[in-house]
């Protein structure tokens, strides 16, 4: 993991920004490592107390999370993903999992060095369920990095998982539409992940006949799509 550095007084931030140690690597798509990585840093997370900074954070990772576990009504533009939002948060049962500190950012913020071994570059807390954080990945995967659904099943052995993974694109659906890069272009990633979602789950597949994905989605991780995918600011 990449380990912060503090600035030249002592101080951890400055004006808003943060740095941390250089890490070697880069972004690969190897993602059962990503998401079995997940696992085991929330492992080690799992008994962290929720951290007082996320008090006062009000920004898009966080609006979006909350909106998709049902804390907070979205007003959602409807042609950039909005739509589909509504009809999936219809589907919405209650968990019974249990929320502690997670990275939900992993698809873009792990990397591989030259022997393969992954490295975490940044950390970003969330309180929120391991399983849901760990379909993130999975979701994002899908949307952008090229996955096929064989992931989605490999990985279903864990806790709630069709509704840790409806959890998560609903996350991405509004974290996109509230956006100011979103394109049709880039929600064409998710329409084709919740087709795969819908396809792979029984209590989810009646919500997905007409849900298919419009042109695009093919175009891996390029600048607009991961635009929408990660913000500098998060806001």
């Amino acid at each position: 993991m990449a380990r912060p550095i503090r600035s030249s007084d002592g101080r951890w931030v400055v004006g808003g920004w943060a740095a941390c140690w250089y890490v070697p690597g880069r972004l690969e798509p190897r993602y059962d490592v990503v998401v079995d990585a997940s696992l085991r840093l929330h492992a080690a997370t799992a008994n962290v107390a929720r951290p007082r900074m996320l008090d006062d954070r009000d920004d898009l990772l966080v609006r979006s999370a909350a909106g998709a576990f049902g804390e907070r009504r979205l007003t959602l533009e409807p042609g950039l993903g909005g739509d589909l939002y509504a009809r999936l948060a219809e589907l919405r049962r209650p968990v019974r999992l249990v929320p502690q500190v997670v990275h939900p950012e992993l698809f873009g913020a792990m990397l591989f060095d030259q022997d393969g071994n992954p490295a975490l570059v940044e950390m970003v807390p969330c309180w929120r369920p391991k399983e849901w954080a760990a379909a993130v990945v999975v979701v994002d995967a899908l949307a952008w990095g090229g996955a096929e659904s064989a992931l989605l099943h490999r990985w279903s052995h864990l806790d709630e998982w069709p509704q840790a993974l409806l959890r998560a694109l609903l996350h991405r659906l509004a974290l996109h539409a509230q956006h100011p890069d979103a394109s049709d272009r880039t929600l064409a990633g998710l329409q084709r992940a919740a087709t795969l979602v819908g396809a792979c789950s029984e209590p989810l597949r009646s919500c997905f006949p007409a849900v298919r994905p419009s042109h695009g989605w093919r175009a891996r991780v390029s600048e607009p799509l991961r635009s929408c995918h990660r913000s500098p600011t998060g806001r």
